[in-house]
């Protein structure tokens, strides 16, 4: 079998658990009328804000390649929208990467997040539950990058958190936690 027949049959171990399993156990929680009101994940949104790189222009070209790395694709730089004398940044100045994954790339981030970057967070005790924001998306912060393992740890320079946001088709929080505890967030008692 060639390499591209292989690609196409692969499909992500968290796809298959939601079609298989959580799509029929979501229903029968919610008992919603039409399969379409189930609720699913729709994008998961990295970002990366970097305040030292109003110092060093090689602090944003080092984000790029770490968050390529862990997301599996290209960020966007992000840029300030006007100048702030106080805090030294300009217009246009380069503050932050971001990306945006969708479909099987969102599936396989969630799938690395869940089963091997959040257990390596040091005191890690859960995901707050009270991070969601009212129309079923889910918002937390890693304070260290290092704990995905496509990061090298002795060529980091310095440790950047990130934002991570999952957004999901629920239309209220009760749902989206559901969606999620499905999915083996580790949720606070």
């Amino acid at each position: 079998m060639s390499e591209a027949a292989v690609a196409e049959d692969y499909k992500p171990r968290l796809k298959t658990k939601y079609e298989q399993d959580i799509r029929k156990a979501m229903q029968e929680q919610f008992s919603y009328g039409n399969v379409m009101q189930i609720p699913k994940l729709e994008k998961v949104v990295i970002n990366m804000g970097l305040g030292d790189a109003v110092n060093d222009r090689k602090v944003v070209d080092q984000a790029l390649d770490e968050l390529t790395r862990i997301a599996g694709q290209r960020p966007v730089v992000t840029k300030a929208k006007k100048s702030i004398a106080g805090f030294k940044v300009r217009e246009e100045m380069a503050l932050g990467v971001k990306v945006t994954l969708r479909k099987d790339r969102m599936f396989e981030f969630l799938d690395r997040l869940i089963t091997i970057a959040l257990p390596r967070v040091r005191d890690f005790r859960g995901l707050n539950p009270k991070s969601f924001d009212g129309r079923g998306n889910y918002a937390m912060g890693l304070k260290e990058h290092i704990v995905f393992p496509e990061i090298d740890y002795d060529k980091v320079e310095g440790q950047r958190g990130m934002d991570i946001v999952v957004c999901t088709t629920a239309t209220n929080d009760e749902e989206a936690r559901a969606l999620l505890k499905a999915f083996n967030f580790p949720f606070r008692k």
